[in-house]
């Protein structure tokens, strides 16, 4: 009998949906079909990848009276937001499809007497995309567009949470006239998952999740030669000079810190304010703050939801009473958010002062609504602390001094640094992380080297 997999709702602990998970069976076919279907597709012209990869977005964005509200349900995403995501995802996709011609375009060597030399980038083969549920669009579309594109064949395993984010997926190429087996969405266990990473039909994988969840990945491929992508964890920090624009700063840090409930691969975990400005600061983080409204995603007026399980907010309630416990001060009053109650997923945002890097929540992920505020005397203090982590996803500065942001940027150990902004992609530049974060890019023309393989062309013109 096949195992089942339900996904219990942030919203009201209900079960929300329930899937059959697949059979080795049903994978084994489904690798079958998308190494057959792959190599028809790789000799497809671009133009022609390209036509069915927009038919699709065009698909996908016409259900979005559906999608909101069921990242409601799923993730608890509030519904006055949901549809940013789509528009997130609508970006990304169609800046990955008009790049493709040039980036996947073959690459001159120069002439050279007598030889016609040139580098192709030819398709890896079968991508297995492993997902997370946090912006399950977002994060599936960085990996499936551009591996489409590439002439690549898709396999789409998404987070147990978001299920039917894969089946949104499924049903946009379905519409958009995908050959059969070139995607495909597949509901598997962990344990499936494994056993497909190490079948010598998939060529590439692309996870996006937990840092055990990456060393899981690894191991699972470890005995083939194939590259693995990965997006682990990150403690993304900001520091704020005092020549920043307050207002300015203080409006963007909260949202950066508190948009998706915390819940964000780029969100703000940690804030470093030079002492000139430290005060001001944190009474405008404050004050901000508590003008969240926390309650049920389905309401329009909510503007923070629930956490995606209990777990998770319990794990971050747990944080920030070991911080308090170690000397720091908690400044919002958790009575001020009447529907955060302990043992729900229901869980008011939380400042923290006279924290240090002796406290987890400093340290380690939190990937919730918690923020410590740490005082620092010196660019080079903060600098110091910035990269006393083992997390490199982002880092953003909020300052005036171009010159002064772009000293720092060298300085700091991260995948992308930020001026004046944060808990944000661009899809013209690549999506990566250093040390614990992981390896591999997306987005951008340099996502499309890690989807595909050079090949030489190395032709003699000339035998005599």
């Amino acid at each position: 009998m096949a195992e089942t997999l339900k996904v219990i709702s942030p919203v009201d602990g209900s079960v929300y949906v329930e899937r059959p998970l697949a059979t080795w069976a049903e994978v084994d076919e489904a690798l079958s079909e998308a190494k057959r279907a792959q190599a028809a597709w790789k000799l497809v012209p671009v133009a022609e990848r390209a036509a069915l990869a927009l038919r699709f977005v065009e698909a996908f964005t016409a259900m979005k009276d559906e999608v909101v509200p069921e990242l409601a349900w799923q993730m608890g995403r509030p519904i006055a937001y949901g549809a940013g995501e789509v528009r997130g995802f609508e970006e990304r996709a169609r800046y990955m499809v008009d790049i493709a011609a040039d980036a996947l375009a073959d690459i001159d060597v120069g002439p050279k007497e007598g030889f016609h030399r040139w580098i192709r980038r030819d398709p890896l083969g079968v991508v297995l995309a492993v997902a997370a549920w946090n912006y399950p669009y977002l994060i599936s579309v960085n990996v499936v567009v551009p591996a489409i594109m590439a002439g690549n064949a898709v396999i789409l395993k998404h987070s147990g949470q978001t299920p039917l984010c894969a089946e949104r997926f499924a049903q946009a190429f379905e519409k958009a006239g995908a050959p059969d087996g070139l995607f495909q969405a597949i509901h598997m266990s962990h344990e499936m998952t494994e056993k497909t990473i190490g079948d010598p039909r998939v060529d590439y994988v692309a996870f996006t999740g937990s840092v055990s969840g990456g060393h899981a990945v690894v191991k699972a491929a470890s005995g083939r030669f194939i590259n693995v992508g990965l997006e682990l964890g990150g403690k993304d920090p900001a520091y704020v000079r005092p020549d920043a624009n307050l207002p300015f700063a203080v409006e963007n840090l909260v949202d950066g810190a508190f948009f998706n409930s915390g819940q964000s691969c780029c969100g703000k975990e940690r804030i470093y304010v030079h002492e000139a400005v430290y005060d001001e600061f944190v009474d405008g983080f404050v004050d901000l703050t508590k003008k969240y409204k926390l309650g049920s995603p389905l309401d329009s007026s909510t503007t923070l939801g629930p956490m995606v399980r209990s777990s998770a907010a319990a794990f971050v309630r747990g944080q920030i009473e070991s911080a308090v416990c170690g000397g720091a001060k908690a400044l919002i009053d958790e009575k001020l958010f009447p529907a955060s109650k302990a043992g729900t997923p229901y869980l008011a945002p939380q400042v923290l002062v006279d924290v240090n890097h002796q406290m987890e929540v400093m340290r380690e992920e939190s990937f919730g609504p918690v923020i410590g505020i740490m005082k620092v005397r010196s660019d080079d203090e903060a600098v110091q602390l910035m990269n006393d982590s083992p997390y490199g996803l982002t880092a953003s500065v909020w300052t005036e001094d171009e010159d002064a942001a772009i000293a720092i940027g060298e300085k700091v150990e991260t995948g992308t640094f930020f001026m004046n902004r944060c808990d944000y992609l661009d899809p013209a530049l690549p999506w990566t992380g250093v040390k614990d974060t992981g390896r591999g890019a997306t987005l951008s023309s340099v996502g499309y080297e890690f989807l595909t393989r050079p090949k030489s062309y190395h032709l003699r013109t000339k035998t005599k």
